[in-house]
């Protein structure tokens, strides 16, 4: 049975690439939108609960439009839901991404300048003009030149990124420094390093290994519960976005699992070490 989150229908319409696998009123190929404001929230139903969320320039694949919103698909992670139509625009080329965890749009460049609007790590921008210390993006915003770098840059360490979102509010569904959750901080963090990463904790634990029966763990290794999922920092530390603390923040693993396993959460039912490319 296909995963409704990453299968592109809702029964009015389908991809064509799933004609014959499932009923569908009408089958499209979609076009290509890009967000134009600094998130844009992914939902299961219009005006339903937040699933995930899309950044400033991320790219989503419009099936239909259905009372103001619009249904397809994430480019990103194949994440299926609801985008605001109003939220969406034509995509451009990007050719470089916001490495600081958030960054100003100013109207000149100039930092005294007041700016118009902030975008967050992750997201994509076409830079058409530079300047010594500004690069010129294509909305016309001026973003400073050491928040970006090149589109296929990366970063080694997952865990260093992570810790770019320390006490980041936690917000179930979040993608961004504006508010995050425990699979979208894993997402964020290893997609940074090109790795690449589904959106939900249950769909995480296709990444990589099980550590072996006394493999002791290493920073950068996965730990799950139901519903959970964290990295470890060292040997002996969590780093996730939970609700118990409502942020991103450092965790002794011993204190985690008690208190998750007390809280009703359940014990610990995997730790696993994803696969660099």
């Amino acid at each position: 049975m296909s995963d409704p989150r990453v299968t592109p229908s809702n029964g009015r319409v389908a991809h064509v690439s799933l004609k014959g696998e499932v009923e569908a009123e009408r089958f499209v190929e979609g076009r290509r939108l890009m967000v134009q404001q600094p998130m844009a929230n992914i939902t299961d139903a219009p005006r339903g609960r937040r699933v995930s969320q899309l950044l400033f320039g991320e790219v989503f694949r419009e099936l239909e439009t259905y009372d103001g919103f619009s249904f397809g698909q994430a480019e990103r992670d194949g994440q299926v839901g609801y985008v605001l139509t109003g939220a969406l625009a034509s995509p451009e080329a990007p050719t470089h991404w916001v490495t600081a965890p958030a960054t100003h749009l100013y109207p000149k460049a100039h930092l005294k300048v007041p700016p118009e609007v902030s975008i967050f790590f992750g997201s994509p921008v076409k830079v058409v003009a530079e300047r010594e210390a500004h690069l010129r993006i294509h909305t016309g915003h001026f973003i400073p030149r050491p928040h970006l770098q090149p589109i296929k840059a990366r970063f080694a360490d997952p865990v260093g990124v992570a810790d770019l979102f320390l006490g980041t509010p936690y917000l179930w569904g979040g993608n961004s420094r504006w508010g995050i959750d425990c699979s979208g901080l894993v997402q964020m963090a290893l997609m940074a390093c090109g790795i690449d990463c589904p959106r939900d904790s249950d769909q995480q634990m296709a990444l990589g290994r099980d550590l072996y029966h006394g493999e002791p763990l290493v920073r950068g290794d996965l730990v799950f519960w139901e519903g959970h999922i964290g990295f470890m920092a060292n040997e002996r530390m969590l780093l996730h976005a939970n609700a118990y603390h409502m942020a991103v923040a450092y965790e002794p693993l011993k204190e985690a699992a008690a208190r998750i396993e007390e809280d009703g959460g359940g014990p610990i039912t995997a730790r696993r070490r994803f696969l660099k490319p």
